[in-house]
C-alpha cells in the first residue's frame, strides 16, 4: 500500500493532486488495472472514464472530498463491461464506508441528525438529516445480522421491564459472563415467549439462570432450559424479607411504623448500626416482644441469605440452620415469607454457590429507559430492540467494505 493510500485508507490509489483551499480536495485515480470480475481475464480495455465525487473522513477540522477518476472496462474474453471498483466504496454511493461509519458513530454517541447535517452543509454534497437516519439504520441492521448466529450464553440473566402502555412488558435476556444484552423479547408470560424460546439456539447448554422471585420465569427455566441451575437474585430476596417484616411491623405498631428514624434503623442490618442506634432501637423493641422476636429472626435470616460463593460443604452445613429458622417463622406473623422462601430453596442454595446476580440486568434497564427518553419513546418494538442490541449487546467490529 502506498503512502497516500495508507493515509486515505483506500488501497490501489494514485494521487494526482491535492487542493487545500478551504476543505481538502484529493484528486486520484486507480493504480493499475484489475482482472475481469466476470471471467478473471487480464486483457482489459478502458472504454470510457468518469469522475466519482465522494465524501471521506475528516482530517482534523477539515472535510475531505475525493475526486476519483473511475474507468469503465471492456473484457474481450467474455465481452462484458464493468466499472472500476474501489475498496471501501460501494457502487453508486456518494460517500465512502469510512465516512458513513464516522457519521454513524457520531450519531450513536449523541450528536443529533440536525447537528451532523449542519456540520457537513458546506461540503461538495451536503448530508441531510434523512440521510443520517438512513445510514444509521443501515449500520444497525448490519450489526444485527452479525449477531444473528449467536449461541445462547451459558450464564443467563432474565428479567422484565416496562416497554409501553400499549405493548406492556418485555423480557430482557443478558449474558452475565460478558456483561452484554443477549436479546429483548416482547411479553413476559410463557405464552408470549414460547415461540422465541423453542427456536433459541444453544438453550440446552445454559448452565445458570439468574432471576427474581418470579413463578413464570422459574417455570420457563425448568421447561426450556432443562440443564440450567436456577439462582435467585439476592437483592430481590432481601427486599422480600424487608417488605414482609415492615408489613408485620405496621400491624403491631402503626404509629411507630410511620417514624422515619425508626424506619431507617429497622431497615438496616444489625451489624451496621452504631452503639447509640442499637440502644435506641433496643429500647423501642422492648415494648413489643413479638416485634423484637421478628426483628431478631429477620437479622438471622439476612445473615444466612447474604452468604456468597460458599463451598458445597459449607452450604450443606448452613442449610439446616435456614430450614430451622423457616420452620420457626411459619409459626409467626411472617408465615407467608417462610412459605415463599421454602418454595425457593433451590434458588437460594444456588445463590449461596454462585456470585452472579441480576444487578447487571437492572443496570441495562436503566440504560434502556434513558434511550427511550432520548428517542421520545418507541412505537415499533423492532426499532427498540435494534437500538438496545446495538448499544448494550454488541461487541464486534463492523466490516467497512
Amino acid at each position: 500500500m502506498s503512502h497516500a493510500s495508507a493515509i486515505l485508507g483506500i488501497r490501489g490509489l494514485e494521487v494526482d493532486s491535492v487542493d487545500r483551499q478551504g476543505d481538502i480536495r484529493v484528486y486520484a485515480r486507480p493504480k493499475g488495472r484489475p482482472d475481469c470480475i466476470h471471467c478473471g481475464g487480464s486483457k482489459l480495455k478502458i472504454k470510457a472514464t468518469y469522475r466519482r465525487t465522494l465524501k471521506h473522513t475528516r482530517q482534523g477540522n477539515q472535510l475531505l472530498t475525493l475526486f476519483l477518476k473511475a474507468p469503465k472496462y471492456y473484457c474481450p474474453d467474455c465481452h462484458k463491461y464493468f466499472n472500476h471498483r474501489f475498496q471501501g466504496v460501494r457502487p453508486r454511493f456518494r460517500s465512502t464506508e469510512a465516512f458513513r461509519l464516522e457519521v454513524f458513530e457520531a450519531h450513536m454517541g449523541g450528536i443529533s441528525q440536525r447537528k451532523l447535517s449542519q456540520t457537513h452543509a458546506w461540503c461538495a454534497s451536503p448530508v441531510s438529516p434523512a440521510t443520517v437516519e438512513r445510514w444509521y439504520q443501515d449500520f444497525l441492521n448490519q450489526k444485527l445480522s452479525e449477531m444473528s448466529d449467536r449461541q445462547c450464553p451459558r450464564v443467563l440473566g432474565i428479567d422484565e421491564h416496562f416497554f409501553t402502555r400499549k405493548r406492556g412488558y418485555a423480557t430482557t435476556l443478558v449474558d452475565l459472563k460478558s456483561h452484554k444484552v443477549f436479546d429483548v423479547v416482547p411479553g413476559r408470560s410463557e405464552l408470549s415467549l414460547r415461540r422465541y424460546l423453542k427456536r433459541l439456539r444453544g438453550r440446552d447448554q445454559v448452565q445458570v439462570i439468574v432471576m427474581d422471585l418470579s413463578e413464570t420465569y422459574r417455570s420457563i427455566a425448568r421447561k426450556y432450559f432443562p440443564n440450567a441451575k436456577i439462582v435467585t437474585d439476592r437483592f430481590h430476596v432481601i427486599r422480600l424479607v424487608n417488605q414482609h417484616f415492615l408489613k408485620a411491623w405496621q400491624q403491631h405498631d402503626e404509629i411507630g411504623r410511620k417514624n422515619r428514624g425508626l424506619l431507617s434503623l429497622m431497615r438496616r442490618h444489625e451489624w451496621r448500626l452504631s452503639n447509640d442506634q442499637r440502644i435506641n432501637l433496643g429500647q423501642y423493641l422492648t415494648e413489643y416482644p413479638v416485634l423484637e422476636l421478628m426483628y431478631q429472626a429477620k437479622q438471622s435470616l439476612n445473615r444466612l441469605l447474604l452468604l456468597k460463593t460458599t463451598t458445597k460443604k459449607k452450604a450443606k452445613r448452613e442449610l439446616p440452620k435456614l430450614l430451622r429458622l423457616l420452620e420457626q417463622l411459619k409459626e409467626s406473623p411472617l408465615r407467608g415469607l417462610a412459605n415463599t422462601l421454602t418454595s425457593w430453596l433451590e434458588g437460594i442454595i444456588g445463590m449461596w454457590r454462585f456470585s452472579k446476580s441480576n444487578g447487571i440486568t437492572e443496570g441495562f434497564h436503566t440504560k434502556m429507559e434513558m434511550m427511550s427518553r432520548r428517542a421520545y419513546g418507541f412505537r415499533n418494538f423492532e426499532n427498540y430492540r435494534l437500538r438496545v442490541l446495538t448499544h448494550c449487546g454488541w461487541s464486534g467490529i463492523i466490516n467497512r467494505v
